[in-house]
């Protein structure tokens, strides 16, 4: 299983009237006609995983209209579905914005989202097949050539291959999904600390730590370079935050 083709923003799909029932393992396919709201919600998304629209940033439904050509009707619903989602935030009186939690809440998510990316780690460390095994060293390769290269946003783009190719290696559809669903939400604050000075080179050392355990089958080791690797996305987000 790869989860790389796949939406970044959403992985998974809740059953719906007119929903086939996938194979197991597999999300659940949606049979019919996407709606334009679901086309904007997408659109929204992306630029907001890809940090396009920064936490804080407005979203006000009659720009959105025009931009697209619609009516503010699919806009409306579009912004609805990001706030269920946890990208968007409602504010009475002042419309919806791009999610900005607080640090406590911002902590929290990021705490989430070590042991569920240790969990992966650890389970890859065990259940990796060979093949899965030299594409991670492939990719982890060329996250390296990225680092010298200093290019934070192609960086970013192959950092999330590298984390896929881990979450589909733990052989648990149910943890990956739960993974991804959770990096959808602190998405825009992962991209952001690649900005600050001499990151790819760190990221690059604590993934290779990571990819060292899981080369040599060890659940321990890799589950903790895995949680230590994410606390310190953590401690670097901070950093930035502080400098913008």
């Amino acid at each position: 299983m790869t989860f790389d083709s796949l939406p970044t923003e959403r992985r998974i799909i809740a059953p719906k009237p007119g929903a086939v029932a996938a194979a197991p393992g597999q999300p659940t396919v949606v049979v019919g006609k996407t709606t334009r709201a679901e086309e904007l919600r997408r659109q929204l998304a992306d630029e907001i995983v890809r940090g396009a629209l920064p936490p804080g940033a407005p979203l006000d439904e009659t720009e959105i209209a025009n931009r697209f050509s619609v009516s503010r009707t699919p806009v409306r619903e579009a912004l609805r579905q990001l706030v269920t989602s946890g990208l968007v935030e409602s504010r009475p009186h002042h419309g919806a914005v791009v999610a900005k939690p607080s640090f406590e809440r911002l902590s929290g998510m990021f705490e989430a989202m070590g042991e569920l990316e240790a969990m992966c780690a650890g389970y890859a460390a065990e259940r990796m097949t060979p093949l899965e095994r030299r594409d991670l060293e492939a990719i982890h390769d060329e996250l390296r050539m990225l680092s010298h290269q200093g290019n934070p946003e192609r960086f970013h783009d192959v950092n999330e291959r590298f984390h896929n190719a881990i979450y589909a290696g733990a052989h648990n559809d149910h943890i990956a999904e739960i993974t991804l669903a959770t990096r959808v939400r602190v998405q825009p604050f992962r991209r952001a600390q690649f900005r600050n000075l001499g990151r790819l080179a760190k990221s690059q050392a604590e993934h290779d730590r990571v990819v060292v355990a899981i080369m040599r089958g060890d659940r321990t080791a890799a589950t903790a370079a895995m949680r230590g690797h994410i606390a310190l996305v953590r401690d670097e987000y901070e950093i930035y935050a502080v400098s913008v």
